[in-house]
């Protein structure tokens, strides 16, 4: 190791380790000087649930993609950055109204979201289910054949459990409310546990949104 290298390495080990609480700061700081910047194209939170954790992320049109921890968050970060766009960052302050409506709905106090969402990610007759589901309303199903009818292709109810399976916004356009004909829950992005936990949740008196 030349002298120089020594020399680095002894001033950076005077520089003491930043706490837990200090790299929280600072990456605080670089999320909000990225997104004043112009340079935040997707920033992302977690959220603890009563579905496990949810992977909560935005672009500056809207909420863009919600994923339940089975789906690998981490794998989902990538498919973000590679669809969307590399610049992808922790900032949960844009996630905060997404966050707080979520945290009412599982309350039960909460049946319609109301924050803008950015649909980039489905396309063609997935785009069409996706824009549908919002009109299934709270505490309410419809079978796959039925909403393959309202999306325009009745005879498409194979391609609408794809398209619920890679709704990129689950329970902010509720797939979950879509079941088999004969009234069982089917299968979900979620788990089928998380399905039928939202369902049952969905059937209790809620208190008025």
């Amino acid at each position: 190791m030349s002298a120089v290298d020594d020399e680095t390495a002894r001033l950076l080990g005077a520089v003491p380790a930043p706490g837990p609480g200090e790299l929280d700061d600072l990456r605080a700081l670089l999320a909000a000087r990225a997104e004043d910047a112009g340079l935040l194209d997707v920033a992302y939170r977690t959220l603890d649930a009563p579905v496990g954790a949810l992977l909560l992320a935005a672009t500056p049109v809207g909420l863009v993609r919600v994923a339940f921890a089975v789906q690998d968050h981490e794998a989902v970060l990538a498919d973000l950055a590679a669809r969307v766009s590399p610049r992808v960052l922790a900032a949960p302050r844009r996630l905060d109204a997404v966050a707080r409506q979520l945290d009412e709905y599982f309350a039960g106090t909460r049946r319609r979201f109301d924050v803008p969402l950015d649909l980039r990610l489905a396309t063609g007759f997935r785009r069409a289910v996706v824009e549908h589901l919002p009109r299934i309303g709270y505490g309410r199903t419809e079978s796959y054949a039925q909403v393959a009818a309202a999306a325009g292709s009745p005879r498409a109810v194979r391609a609408v459990g794809t398209a619920c399976a890679l709704n990129p916004v689950p329970l902010v356009v509720p797939c979950h409310r879509v079941v088999r004909s004969d009234g069982s829950p089917g299968r979900y992005a979620g788990g089928d546990a998380a399905k039928t936990a939202l369902l049952e949740l969905e059937q209790r008196v809620p208190a008025t949104s």
